[in-house]
């Protein structure tokens, strides 16, 4: 069944913003943008928290959600999970594959978005230079990178096929260079950043074009 109305989706170009644009953007999903300028706090406006009472973005409205009801969701795992089981796609059905897809997708949202989020920032944005931030963070990041180079061998995708996990963690590894990580000896993650940027719903989906 087609969709009857755009998807609403809340973003800001970050790595969270990015791995949803990509999946409705693979999925052929009509949505628009809303954005939330999290420079200017608009993350933290009353309307927007009656979305996402977390006060980040990404989030979603889709005019066209169970029933045909209307459902806000918020929090980028939850939303590519809802995404996947509305369309059938990159979200197998079948419980062993679902389940490794899930493993992967929690890895990401569980540990290396927070981990490389928080080395980015010791890195480059913290107000002074904290040694033992940024030493940790940027250990914590590289023992990640060393788990998922040793998940891609003999894999071309996270969990075989491609799927939301791939779509979780590309956005993350891009910046790899500003989370203090070297990909010299990494040629696994290197192929799958390659495969996953040829793809051309992903290279849409990372646009910076707020439209």
């Amino acid at each position: 069944m087609a969709q009857k109305k755009p998807i609403d989706l809340y973003f800001w170009p970050t790595p969270n913003g990015h791995k949803i644009r990509i999946m409705l953007e693979e999925c052929g999903l009509p949505y628009r943008i809303k954005p939330v300028d999290i420079n200017k706090g608009d993350q933290f406006k009353p309307r927007f928290l009656k979305i996402s009472p977390n006060n980040r973005m990404p989030a979603i409205v889709d005019p066209d959600g169970p029933g045909g009801e209307p459902i806000s969701i918020f929090e980028s795992g939850a939303i590519l999970q809802y995404l996947g089981r509305k369309t059938g796609k990159f979200y197998p059905k079948s419980e062993r594959a679902r389940v490794a897809v899930e493993e992967w997708l929690f890895w990401q949202v569980g540990g290396l978005g927070p981990m490389a989020g928080q080395a980015h920032h010791f890195r480059l944005f913290a107000p002074e230079k904290v040694p033992y931030g940024i030493e940790r963070y940027t250990k914590e990041t590289t023992r990640l990178y060393g788990v998922l180079d040793k998940r891609l061998k003999g894999r071309s995708f996270i969990a075989d096929d491609y799927s939301i996990a791939d779509m979780a963690a590309y956005p993350w590894v891009l910046s790899w260079e500003r989370q203090g990580q070297v990909l010299d000896d990494s040629p696994r993650i290197k192929a799958w950043l390659k495969r996953i940027s040829e793809r051309e719903p992903v290279q849409r989906g990372m646009s910076k074009v707020l439209k």
